[in-house]
């Protein structure tokens, strides 16, 4: 090869390489310092918010199970109790002893001193708390029996209102007050022993409570017509009282109860039973205490996990907190200055300080407690109820009754802060990483230049048309193998030209296997929707008889040897005669004769082959020892033939003549040869034929038909 000589020099580079290259070598090595800083980071930060709201999530979980197993287990307790023989006993003496005592009559000294004990005892707490002053009657116990007996068990009680339950016998002589000696020490006991705040049995038929342990001034109202009236209590009377099954339970969710100072007290309830009547309902008074120790893990967060800021609390249908949130019990300046933060109103912030509990007076109305009321349990970072970013996982309780969710957080500026001790740190690595890489970067570049000048002249040269150029190798590194790699391209040249040329001629008889040759021809010369048509040609089908059946038993690699050697031989007694071979579809075989190039004897070239086809089967079966038939059909007449496909080629051929020869073939006899009367009428004068006679054919109807005499 000649080289070509080039005129005129480059224009000077307004970079020089050496320059390019450290500002390459400077920028990816930033960007690795960067990508690797980001990436770190992130997946650090997904794998530590990870970890907390899984731990989170197991925190939820725990603390649902605590408070599901205390309802539990209290239902249980309760509903022993109730069916125990003692409280329906002691249910159907006391509803006695209170109807007497209602049917006499309590004098007016004994009602003054009753009413002067709620005006300078009960009134005054009741007015700190609500934070006004309500009527001293609307308080009042309706009939004689409430008065009597809160006369001598609250008002003369001789022990201070926390020990009033201490007081076993009134000592007053009435059945009532000897029925309490035999009952109350029992059932105070069970109480405590179960850690219910409070335990009564309430008279489903009057309404009234006619047994409490603790005797606040609910004792002996009536729940239909006294105080209470529309207190949970008298839910939970009147739902029991409907239920005369053993194991039913009644529970209403907390409320602030006026006869425990407003405290929220829940109430769940048992019906008693006396054969098979309902007389009374034993509840349980639950005191949001117990609910609260399980929620705050007795408030040891830190011991439990949550860290500064973590913590767990339940949520009512009504969006109020069913448990104290943490700030409350921890920093009660700080909680009441972050309510004010975030728009709680004063009204709201001054209940919370009258009541001395945020239970059923905080409303936190989140996206977690949304979710959680709604149902639905979950993870993700919300805003929380102190306006800051929290995670949090969330979740309903499974309580029958009541409708509550619990949710965990902590905030998400402490659960993140390791990141920001990792932001920094990688801040720090990255800088001094950036340092060596820019030495690095310097280095190289002066160090590689040399050598690269050079490849680029040779380059240069290359491109010129000097294919016998060379470049001398210098290292053993990257830029000498890739000057070692140019020199050895231009001498690999001439090797792969030489291997595209025998390629090329080795795809051209690729394509004259796959088309005939004129067709070819026209196709590597461009032309496209080849299709012509053909006035008489002669085509021929041939099909194996029975071939699914003669190899079900054989291996799959023996079927396609055994096809390839008899079409083999097919092709070759084609290619003898003349003949283009069109497809194979299967067992099938299918030629045609008198085309791409016109020929005067096709008909009788194609019944010659036919011939040849039927002794070739006969052969191929005796050599495999197989009991096989071939079946052939041949038809004269007009064909269309053209290329269809683009990315794999086939020539083929469409009109009746290829349909009714086709039908020669599947409505023909095994082992022969049957022809239409077009070819007949050619070849009954060089070939022996027996008629058929009509023959029917699919979309033809009857059409006559001749076999070759073998």
């Amino acid at each position: 090869m000649s080289s070509t000589h080039v005129t005129g020099s480059p224009r000077p580079a307004r970079w020089g390489l050496a320059a390019k290259l450290f500002t390459i070598l400077a920028l990816l090595g930033a960007i690795a310092v960067l990508v690797t800083g980001v990436l770190g980071y992130f997946r650090a930060r997904d794998a530590l918010e990870k970890a907390v709201f899984d731990q989170l999530m197991a925190a939820r979980q725990t603390k649902s199970r605590q408070v599901e197993t205390y309802f539990r287990t209290i239902q249980a307790d309760l509903r022993l109790l109730s069916t125990s023989k003692m409280v329906v006993d002691a249910t159907r003496e006391f509803r006695i002893a209170v109807d007497q005592l209602d049917r006499a009559s309590a004098s007016p000294e004994l009602r003054q001193k009753v009413s002067d004990w709620y005006a300078d005892n009960f009134l005054p707490r009741i007015t700190r708390v609500f934070g006004r002053e309500p009527a001293v009657a609307d308080y009042m116990p309706v009939g004689a029996a409430p008065y009597y007996l809160q006369y001598h068990y609250i008002v003369a009680n001789p022990h201070p209102k926390e020990r009033r339950k201490l007081l076993d016998d009134a000592g007053d002589g009435s059945d009532y007050s000897r029925l309490h000696a035999v009952y109350h020490p029992v059932i105070r006991a069970a109480a405590a022993t179960v850690g219910f705040f409070d335990l009564m049995v309430a008279d489903v038929k009057s309404g009234r409570l006619i047994y409490t342990v603790e005797k606040e001034v609910d004792f002996t109202t009536s729940l239909q017509i006294g105080p209470y009236r529309n207190s949970s209590v008298a839910e939970v009377v009147a739902r029991c009282a409907l239920s005369p099954d053993r194991s039913a339970i009644c529970l209403e969710d907390f409320a602030p109860y006026a006869p425990s100072n407003g405290a929220p007290i829940a109430f769940m309830g048992a019906p008693v039973i006396d054969q098979g009547v309902v007389i009374g309902v034993l509840i349980a008074q639950l005191s949001n205490e117990e609910i609260d120790n399980v929620v705050t893990g007795g408030r040891r967060w830190r011991q439990e996990g949550f860290g500064n800021t973590g913590e767990a609390y339940l949520v009512g249908p009504d969006y109020l907190v069913r448990s104290g949130p943490r700030t409350f019990y921890e920093d009660r300046e700080k909680y009441f200055a972050e309510l004010k933060s975030v728009g709680t109103s004063d009204e709201e912030i001054a209940t919370i300080q009258r009541y001395g509990t945020p239970v059923l007076h905080q409303r936190i109305d989140t996206r977690a407690t949304q979710a959680a009321l709604g149902g639905v349990e979950g993870t993700g970072e919300i805003i929380g109820y102190r306006g800051v970013p929290t995670l949090a996982s969330w979740g309903p309780l499974a309580i029958p009754g009541v409708t509550w969710a619990l949710v965990a957080k902590i905030d998400s500026a402490e659960a993140f802060a390791p990141i920001a001790q990792l932001r920094q740190n990688l801040l720090v690595v990255g800088g001094l990483a950036l340092l060596v890489v820019v030495a690095t970067a310097a280095w190289l570049s002066r160090a590689m230049l040399g050598p690269l000048r050079e490849l680029t002249a040779g380059v240069m040269r290359f491109a010129a048309g000097d294919y016998g150029t060379s470049v001398p190798v210098r290292t053993r590194d990257e830029i000498g193998q890739l000057c070692s790699a140019f020199n050895s391209m231009v001498k690999d040249l001439h090797e792969k030209n030489i291997v595209i040329e025998n390629k090329n001629r080795e795809n051209e008889a690729l394509l004259l296997n796959v088309l005939p040759a004129p067709i070819a021809n026209r196709l590597r010369g461009g032309e496209e929707g080849i299709a012509d048509g053909f006035a008489e040609v002669t085509v021929a089908f041939a099909d194996i008889v029975g071939f699914t059946a003669l190899t079900s038993e054989m291996p799959p690699h023996e079927v396609v040897t055994f096809l390839n050697g008899l079409f083999t031989r097919f092709d070759a007694a084609a290619q003898d005669l003349g003949i283009e071979k069109i497809k194979t579809v299967g067992d099938a075989y299918m030629a045609v004769c008198g085309l791409p190039v016109p020929v005067p004897n096709h008909a009788e070239r194609m019944v010659r082959m036919a011939i040849r086809m039927i002794h070739i089967t006969r052969e191929h079966a005796m050599e495999h020892k197989i009991p096989m038939k071939i079946r052939v059909g041949v038809n004269s007449g007009p064909v269309v033939a053209g290329v269809i496909g683009k990315s794999k080629y086939i020539y083929d051929l469409w009109g009746d003549t290829v349909n009714l020869a086709s039908r020669m073939e599947s409505g023909g006899i095994a082992d022969s040869v049957q022809v239409t009367r077009a070819v007949y009428e050619q070849l009954k004068d060089q070939f022996v034929f027996e008629p058929r006679g009509a023959i029917e054919v699919r979309g033809k109807g009857k059409v006559e038909a001749w076999l070759l005499r073998l």
